[in-house]
């Protein structure tokens, strides 16, 4: 009797598979209506789930581009190219990769400019995006400190407050050139980019 009622109280799991189904059903609908024509019904239809499936996961249509664009970030893996400017030149052009298709191009560009007044949604940007992205800052700093090309971090506020500068120069840098200035992220700039950065690094010994 207990064991009943406690499974009734906690609910049945979320399934994984749904989820998956569900934020590629909401990239090809990005890629095909783009945020304004996407609906949360017709993203059920595609993904081949009940209406009630979406609604109990997501509150609106904001939070459901959102966490279907940062699946996509998840994507991003920091490469081991020997030094830590090459590490950043490969993020870089991965990051500049996937801000170039069109849902996360589209999807980004729409939640980013409904967060300018919902602060819910603007936190949820950062939960989803930003910070768990920020673990490719941590790793490299890490790797380049093992390699002995930049000092060894011993204190973690600190290392926090540096992490957070560095995925910001990052970032905006990439972001800004893909989507606001239209212009390419090619190995020529990367190259560039990363060994400005890595300059600057050294040089502050950050």
């Amino acid at each position: 009797m207990e064991s009943r009622t406690s499974a009734a109280r906690t609910g049945r799991p979320r399934s994984v598979a749904a989820d998956a189904a569900i934020l590629a059903a909401t990239r090809e609908a990005l890629v095909e209506l783009g945020w304004s024509k996407l609906t949360l019904g017709d993203v059920a239809t595609r993904a081949g789930v009940a209406k009630t499936t979406v609604y109990r996961r997501w509150a609106g249509k904001n939070e459901l581009v959102v966490d279907a664009v940062a699946a996509l970030f998840d994507e991003l893996e920091l490469p081991d190219r020997g030094s830590l400017a090459a590490d950043i030149e490969g993020v870089v052009l991965q990051f500049a990769a996937i801000l170039d298709r069109p849902e996360a191009k589209s999807g980004l560009m729409a939640v980013v400019a409904e967060a300018t007044r919902d602060e819910a949604l603007r936190e949820r940007i950062r939960a989803s995006i930003v910070d768990r992205q920020k673990r490719l800052v941590v790793e490299g700093r890490a790797r380049a400190a093992q390699r002995g090309e930049l000092p060894p971090e011993t204190d973690p506020e600190a290392a926090s407050r540096t992490a957070d500068l560095i995925f910001d120069v990052v970032a905006g840098a990439v972001v800004h050139r893909t989507l606001v200035s239209a212009e390419p992220v090619d190995e020529d700039w990367a190259r560039r980019f990363a060994a400005m950065l890595f300059g600057g690094l050294a040089a502050t010994g950050t």
